[in-house]
């Protein structure tokens, strides 16, 4: 492996560790929220059934999105470590005196 290529690689992985963090920290949050708002409807006694479902589906869907999201960004992380791993990256060009 040319040193262009580990350090081409080395950055790829700092962004798929950094991505992974964020993505985990806004997953948590999105959850946290999900919780804080089920207790609220819970307590609720005039909201109807139809509702409490509409916004189930609307949970679900989100969180359904955000996975899908996910493995779209880790799909692309892995054909791109791919495509670093079978091309050979050089140096700059030197300058012909």
């Amino acid at each position: 492996m040319t040193p262009y290529n580990q350090i081409a690689k080395q950055v790829i992985d700092f962004q798929k560790t950094s991505f992974s963090s964020i993505f985990d920290a806004m997953a948590t949050l999105q959850d946290q929220a999900v919780n804080t708002v089920d207790t609220v409807l819970d307590q609720t006694t005039w909201l109807p059934d139809d509702g409490r479902k509409a916004y189930q589906g609307w949970v679900d869907a989100c969180q359904e999105e955000r996975d899908r999201f996910k493995s779209y960004v880790d799909d692309g992380f892995s054909g791109l470590e791919k495509y670093l791993g079978s091309v050979k990256i050089t140096g700059p060009a030197k300058a012909k005196k």
